[in-house]
Order: C-alpha cells, then structure tokens, then sequence
C-alpha cells in the first residue's frame, strides 16, 4: 500500500512538471533579454578556401520567464562566409525561427565558417553579426570575425633546380616538399611554410633559410584552429613530419627560424663526417613529438639557439662531428607518452659503430624535469671507437662527476638555490602550453659563460641583445636583461 501511494506521489508531481513545461509563460517584455558567454567570436587568421574548426558560445536566459526567439539570423544573410547551427537547427539560408529558452536555461551555438579567396598577399577581415530577435521585437547580436590568409598551395613540390621562395604569402604544402640532389631551395627572411599533417620536408640538395631578427623564417602546421580551449593546434605536437636532411645533402643552413611543433624537428642522416651538412644559427626548434634534434654520422653546428621539448630527446647524436655554442637545450615536454632526455649521444647502435669524432658544448644550459638529462654511451670502456666528447662553461642537469673532459661547468641539481625549470622565468603556463626559455635572475647561468667564447662566436644574443655590456655573459641562448633594461 504504500508502495501504491508513492508511485502516485511520483505519477502527481511529474506530472505537476509536464504541466509547468507546457503553461511556461513566455515573457515579452523589452526588459527580458539574453546574455551571451561572449560578444564577439573569433576566428583569428585562416587559411582562405578552407574550412574551419567549430567555435561554440552559450545563450543564456537569467529571467524567471522563458524567451521566445522568433528568429536567428545572419546580417549577411545567405551570403555570409559564416555557417551557423543553434541548439541543433542549421540557419539554412542564414536565418531560421522559433527557438525556446526557457527560464533560467541555455542553449549552445555552434559556428564554422569559410574566409573567401581574395587574391591579397595580407590577411583580409571577415565579419558578420549574428542576429537574435526575441518575441518582445528586441534585437541583441554577436559579432563574427576572421581574417582569411591567402596562401600558395604546394602538392608533390620537386625542387629540380635553384629556387628562391619569398616571404610574399605562406606556402601551404599538402604532401612533401622535396628538394632534388643538385639544387638549392632558398627561403628569404620571412617566409612561412604550413605543412599539412604528414607532410615533410625533404631535403636531397641544399636548403638554406635565410631569416634575420624580427622576420624569421617558419615551418609550422597548417592546422589554424583550437584542438581544445585555449589549446591551439600549432601548441600541439605531431601536426606534420618534420625536415630531413639526407645522405647526400650538404651546406644547409638555418639563420633565424622558428620550427615547431612537428613529429621531429631537424633529422642529419649520414654522411661524410669532413662536410658541413648544416650549421643552425639563432633559431627555435620546440616542441616536437619526437626528436627535436638528431644527426647520424654528420658534421653539425649549432650555435645560440634553442632545442627544447621533445617526446623523444632534444638532441641526439650518434657519432659524427658537432659543436653546440650557447645553445639552451632543455626538455620539459608537456604531453602524455612519455619524455626523452635533453640529450643523448653514443657511439655505437645495435652491432654497428660510429665514430664519435668530437660532441663539443661551449656555453650551453642543458637539463629538463629529470633527476639525469644528459646520457652518454660508449660501446666499451676501453674506447676502441671515438668517443670524444667536451662540456666547457655549462650549467649541466646530471649528476656531478669529475673528467677532463668537462671544463668549467656547474651542475643543475636540488642543491642549488634553483633549478630545472626554475631557471627560466616567466614561469612555464602548463594550462596555456606556454614555454619562455629566457633566464630568472637566480639562475646559476648568470654570469658563467666563457666570454672570449661569447666574444668570438656569439657576442649577442638570440634576441640580438648585448651579452658583454656587464663584462659577464650568461650561459645559454638568452642574457638575462633586468625588466627596466632594453
């Protein structure tokens, strides 16, 4: 029995709330509107011609009455670059009706859209209004914007002989960008290439990215969107291949590139051990789902650059010729699958040797989350394969150990005032996948730099800012400037 008299008091009340639902009484007051989790969506810059990812806003109804839309629509009407579908209706046309908000309820809008072809070398605005015409003849909006980039498609691109690109408009290259055996692709100061998923760059011949401060060079994914909140696509690692430098490529060089964000960054393969295969100079190469640095049997230099956050490991060498002058190289990668090491080099992989013939690191801060970010193996104690390697006036994130062949050095332990990623100030943002690599001014790096070194090689930094104004000059790719300096 009372088993029976609950089900009814449940049967009475559900019904009590159907019988709400359906009296709603639906305000048509001007003072009743809607409220919007935003007044503008942005698209930010896209590539023309191409869809966009989804953006989304709320609608929201704080009234004690429920609302009545009586139409939705686009100012631009079925001309509008924009497509819109609110709370599950598409705006067919650019413009639909009738939609319910009931008191204190929401409902989701959900936008794509794509920016025209205008033949123009700068980013051209897009823009529209969304329109809300509420029952009581009120009108509210939000404003739609983007800017549609114009860009020069690349499918199956052979370079078969010299070539220069300009900084004129971005490249989108959809499948691999190869430059034939002979020939020499050169990328002026500026130039910006995006690369679909996948897609690489390879080089048989020569390359030579010619940036200067300011106007760099930029190899990058095509992926223009927000994989997530606040999380966009070129944050992410793994949004295209990566550049390979083959056997029988020579003389390349990177001057003041900023390359990002692939599944590896720069790949040596191997080669004569006597030849520059390439010299990287005042660049970034970050965040990669691989590594960002490798070269196989390859003569490398690398000079006041950055090499920082890999899946794999920043830099790995195995055998060959390499030197590193004030390069900051440091792996605090962010995302899930594990984490290499800073850096890792050998002479030996597998049955087969290789020669380390020399692995010098002039002024260089390498370290990472780990407790041991560099490794170094030999294929025996006995040294029957090179294996010559030199550390001088580095900050090193390794356990301390005592060798000729480290000069000068400080170690980046718990023992210090600060380390790992204290070093580096601002403070990595990991919710914004936001890294800065310039020093805190408690870092040991400060002041520990061998400055005839700096002299020759490097006497400013990667940002061009003077590094022996003080007389001392930091260790690594960045000089510490305090904030009221230039």
């Amino acid at each position: 029995m009372k088993r029976s008299l609950c089900l009814w008091a449940c049967l009475l009340m559900l019904s009590g709330a159907v019988s709400c639902m359906d009296d709603e009484e639906f305000s048509t007051s001007p003072s009743d509107r809607l409220v919007f989790s935003t007044d503008t969506v942005a698209f930010d810059t896209v590539i023309s011609g191409a869809p966009t990812n989804t953006r989304t806003f709320m609608v929201y109804n704080h009234g004690e009455k429920a609302l009545r839309v009586s139409r939705a629509y686009l100012g631009r009407g079925a001309d509008s670059p924009f497509r819109v579908n609110v709370d599950g209706t598409l705006l067919d046309g650019g413009q639909a009706g009738d939609f319910e908000i009931y008191a204190r309820d929401s409902i989701r809008v959900f936008l794509e859209m794509t920016a025209p072809v205008n033949d123009s070398d700068k980013p051209v605005a897009v823009e529209d209004d969304l329109m809300f015409q509420l029952e009581s003849g009120q009108t509210q909006s939000v404003h739609l914007v983007a800017y549609g980039q114009d860009v020069i498609v690349m499918r199956g691109q052979v370079f078969a002989s010299d070539t220069t690109l300009s900084a004129r408009r971005p490249y989108q290259v959809l499948d691999s960008l190869v430059v034939a055996e002979g020939a020499t692709l050169t990328l002026s100061a500026g130039t910006r290439l995006l690369f679909h998923p996948d897609a690489s760059l390879i080089v048989r011949g020569t390359v030579r990215a010619e940036g200067v401060l300011g106007d760099e060079v930029m190899m990058r994914g095509d992926r223009m969107g927000n994989m997530f909140t606040n999380q966009p696509y070129d944050l992410i690692p793994g949004q295209w291949g990566g550049i390979v430098l083959t056997g029988t490529s020579y003389g390349n060089l990177f001057r003041y590139c900023d390359i990002h964000s692939g599944s590896f960054g720069v790949r040596c393969d191997s080669s004569d051990v006597n030849r520059e295969k390439v010299r990287i100079e005042n660049s970034v190469l970050h965040n990669m789902q691989g590594d960002v640095f490798s070269a196989t049997s390859s003569n490398v230099f690398v000079g006041n650059s950055q090499l920082t956050n890999a899946g794999g490991n920043c830099v790995t060498l195995l055998g060959g010729r390499s030197r590193f002058v004030h390069c900051t190289i440091a792996n605090f990668y962010a995302f899930a699958g594990g984490r290499g090491v800073a850096l890792a080099y050998s002479n030996t992989a597998g049955a087969a040797d290789y020669p380390l013939h020399q692995a010098d690191f002039i002024n260089c801060l390498i370290t990472g989350y780990g407790d041991d970010e560099i490794m170094g193996t030999s294929k025996d104690d006995a040294q029957t394969v090179a294996f010559n390697y030199y550390f001088s006036h580095c900050l090193l994130n390794t356990p301390e150990f005592v060798d000729e062949r480290v000069e000068a050095c400080l170690w980046d332990n718990d023992e210090a005032d600060v380390c790992r990623e204290q070093n580096f100030s601002p403070p990595f943002d990991l919710s914004s996948l936001s890294f800065t690599f310039t020093l805190d001014s408690l870092s040991q790096a400060r002041g520990h730099a061998d400055t005839v070194a700096s002299r020759q090689y490097y006497p400013a930094d990667r940002l061009g800012r003077d590094r022996l104004a003080g007389g001392r000059a930091d260790i690594g790719c960045y000089q510490f400037i305090p904030h009221n300096e230039p």
